[in-house]
């Protein structure tokens, strides 16, 4: 399992824009994208820059989240 904290997030179709950026990248098995929290649990054996970057894409700041 990843985490990663996402930022930019306002609303449920932003939480669908970044849970389906993340689920495009190979590797990622599913994806579970909170809003209010901010932050996205990723699981799966993708490379972390590949989901950085595709949250980027859709606009949205991502980063790696400690634990």
């Amino acid at each position: 399992m990843t985490n990663l904290k996402v930022e930019g997030m306002t609303c449920h179709h932003c939480v669908k824009a970044v849970t389906k950026a993340l689920e495009s990248v190979d590797g990622v098995r599913s994806a579970k994208v909170d809003l209010e929290a901010g932050r996205a649990v990723v699981d799966g054996v993708a490379d972390v820059q590949a989901m950085i970057a595709a949250v980027q894409e859709e606009g949205y700041q991502a980063s790696l989240q400690a634990g």
